[in-house]
């Protein structure tokens, strides 16, 4: 099974080590499924994770942080999109759509509700993390 866990889901399971979205991260860490990933979400990753309004809420430190993106990389597949999709009115949500289809994903995992409203795009199933 391929999968692209959608950034926010990533923040949530930082955010709350006990949750669904946790879970969804630890089997993708584990090679429970391909971990799909592009630059274009490692990039947006690592814009988000350090917001001040996150970093103050996160328990990890920037090292702790670091390491956990190394880890990202270094267990996912890393995909080149072929081309750019815009059926989204998010940029974001775009680029999403873009790894999922060039790493041939079964999957996309998120909580973004632009993305959950399509259900489904080229045969990729869009799912919650409770879903998945």
């Amino acid at each position: 099974m391929r999968v692209v866990i959608d950034s926010n889901v990533v923040v949530s399971a930082l955010l709350r080590a006990t949750g669904t979205p946790s879970v969804v991260v630890g089997h993708g860490l584990s090679g429970d499924f391909v971990w799909i990933i592009s630059e274009d979400l490692v990039a947006e990753l690592k814009r988000v994770l350090v917001r001040p309004r996150l970093r103050a809420l996160l328990t990890q430190d920037g090292d702790a942080i670091a390491l956990f993106l190394d880890d990202i990389q270094q267990r996912a597949l890393l995909v080149q999109p072929a081309h750019r999709i815009d059926v989204s009115r998010d940029p974001d949500d775009n680029r999403v759509l873009e790894a999922a289809v060039a790493g041939e994903a079964d999957y996309i995992v998120t909580g973004d509700r632009d993305l959950l409203e399509l259900a489904s795009f080229e045969g990729i199933s869009i799912v919650t993390p409770a879903d998945s």
